[in-house]
């Protein structure tokens, strides 16, 4: 099957979802809250107040990864599809606010949320059966360099189904006999120097063959370089994080606002936790410890008390183990469990020590131990320290820090609005994901060091 055609059935099958999941707010549109607003549409209008709901899942249905009905297991295809949804109904709620005298019944919503993650479940079973039935498992070749072991995690993450492993090989030996890769249709290239990898990359793109490519942080840099013509040759300008003054007023806008409405509504939770920290052994509430932003300025960061007081009693900075760790108490596993302990960094934020999106701030002397292993570890700096970010996202407790450097790279390349949203949105998914915080197993180990570039 070709890859027009297969992208082809993929949108098809896509798209019958986001009509799917459409269906039962458009019912609950009609049946319910046309009657109740304060103009009734016509006919034309109740169209685009439906199609606005469509394109707000598919929008947050990327956001949330919830149409990967090949790359994820079934119950987080669920999961991913019932955010998209409930984020676009609460939208759709508030512009239904919006158009009412008053605030309107939130229980056809609900009712409404409640069969679009019937259907979820539905097409989701379906179509991840579906994918497998049409699409046989694609053959695969696994090129490798310093990092080895990426087969292990096709198989660790349920892949294997997707892609069939035919082939593993060093970079030397695919270079030495390019003709290896005939007849597979993707190749996972991990670790491999840039001129080899360039080598092997043209002979994938000229034969056609879907290619995917652990960066690195030399890549990630690149990525960022501005494209511009001097001297009637193609130039790429590369330099430090300067991103444009209209981003870095909308993004402290945002961190303001976003901040202080959270601190409203949060307060009760934060009165809750503060009660369970002292009942349980009479200890400070908050916990205040020096860590590492912009150009390495160091500020107190603010966080619940999850351990005990005398935690580092020896004075030695170490990272937690997680959640086996003896230090922890027992409130400190419940609210690092939820991410509550993270909360109180709010204020960092308002007072600007701190934004909502950017690389998570680390201690000095952890961040010193890094540098003196890799030294591009500081260029992590360039951008202020988040509350959330890139690495939280999309890796785990545990990742290495060459994987999270890269990572944050990768953010730092192309500072936007729409990506710190994207994050932001996204931050809610892993909130009650217990896998984002899990550590790296061996298998991971192998597949993910660090490297030298």
């Amino acid at each position: 099957m070709t890859r027009v055609k297969h992208d082809l059935i993929l949108r098809i099958i896509k798209t019958l979802d986001a009509v799917l999941i459409t269906v039962p707010f458009a019912l609950c549109w009609y049946l319910y809250y046309t009657k109740h607003i304060a103009s009734p549409f016509y006919a034309k209008g109740d169209y685009l107040v439906v199609a606005l709901f469509f394109v707000l899942f598919i929008i947050f249905g990327r956001v949330y990864d919830a149409f990967l009905m090949s790359m994820q297991r079934i119950s987080e295809i669920v999961y991913a599809q019932f955010l998209a949804a409930a984020v676009s109904d609460f939208i759709m709620y508030i512009v239904i606010w919006l158009l009412s005298k008053h605030l309107p019944n939130i229980l056809p919503g609900v009712a409404a949320l409640i069969g679009q993650v019937i259907l979820a479940a539905v097409w989701a079973y379906n179509a991840n059966h579906a994918y497998f039935k049409i699409f046989p498992p694609q053959a695969t070749a696994v090129i490798y360099d310093i990092r080895q072991g990426m087969e292990k995690l096709i198989g660790k993450y349920g892949l294997d189904d997707k892609y069939k492993v035919v082939l593993t090989a060093t970079a030397d030996e695919c270079i030495a006999n390019l003709a290896m890769l005939d007849g597979v249709s993707t190749v996972f290239m991990s670790g491999i120097h840039s001129h080899d990898r360039n080598v092997i990359l043209k002979y994938c793109v000229e034969n056609n063959i879907g290619t995917f490519v652990i960066p690195r942080i030399g890549d990630t840099i690149m990525s960022g370089a501005y494209p511009m013509h001097m001297f009637h040759l193609p130039m790429l300008k590369v330099g430090r994080y300067h991103p444009q003054p209209e981003y870095l007023f909308i993004k402290r806008l945002l961190d303001i606002v976003i901040s202080a409405v959270a601190l409203v509504v949060l307060s009760p939770i934060f009165l809750i936790t503060a009660i369970s920290i002292k009942a349980t052994d009479h200890g400070p509430v908050f916990y205040k410890q020096i860590r590492l932003t912009k150009d390495g300025k160091e500020f107190g960061i603010l966080k619940f008390r999850s351990m005990r007081v005398d935690a580092e009693k020896d004075g030695v900075a170490r990272l937690s183990s997680g959640d086996h760790d003896d230090r922890i108490t027992p409130v400190g596993k419940v609210i690092r469990a939820c991410r509550i302990d993270e909360l109180p960094q709010l204020v960092n934020i308002l007072k600007g020590e701190l934004s909502i999106v950017g690389p998570r701030p680390e201690r000095p002397e952890i961040a010193a131990q890094y540098c003196g292993e890799m030294p591009e570890f500081s260029l992590r700096l360039q951008a202020k320290a988040g509350l959330t970010g890139y690495a939280q996202i999309y890796g785990k407790y545990n990742t290495t820090p060459y994987d999270k450097l890269v990572m944050d790279l990768m953010y730092i390349a192309h500072p936007s609005i729409v990506e710190d949203l994207k994050i932001m949105f996204a931050t809610v998914k892993i909130l009650f994901m217990p896998e984002s915080i899990e550590g790296i197993s061996e298998g991971q180990t192998t597949a993910m060091s660090g490297e030298n570039n």
